[in-house]
């Protein structure tokens, strides 16, 4: 195998694994979320997606497996860093220029405040 590091195999998934993932690509979810909520890459996702709607050999497995359609799939989303958790906005008006740095949590005042101050 060219690339592969010595000692690293493919994984083997098992029909019924591969069906529930194919199932959770529903129109409207995305490819790439359902990939990374199962560990996945997305491409090998979308190739079994392919494989399932042209129905190859693969996809005799995967249509029989019988397993309940899931619509939602959840990400796990890192928390903010301290730098994300602040709008910062740099202002120019002329001559003068203004920096502020306003609490993400207050955006709509930040908004207001910026209505108000280009008024």
């Amino acid at each position: 195998m060219v690339g592969a590091v010595q000692g690293q195999r493919r994984r083997v998934h098992s029909a019924q694994f591969k069906a529930q993932v194919v199932r959770a690509c529903t129109p409207g979810v995305s490819v790439a979320a359902v990939a990374l909520a199962h560990g996945l890459n997305a491409n090998l996702v979308r190739r079994w997606l392919r494989d399932y709607e042209a129905g190859s050999t693969g996809a005799v497995a995967l249509k029989t497996a019988q397993l309940p359609a899931s619509a939602f799939v959840p990400v796990q989303l890192e928390s903010a860093t301290p730098a994300a958790a602040h709008i910062r906005l740099e202002l120019h008006r002329g001559a003068a220029t203004v920096v502020v740095s306003w609490p993400a949590q207050e955006a709509a005042a930040c908004g207001r405040w910026l209505h108000e101050w280009l008024g």
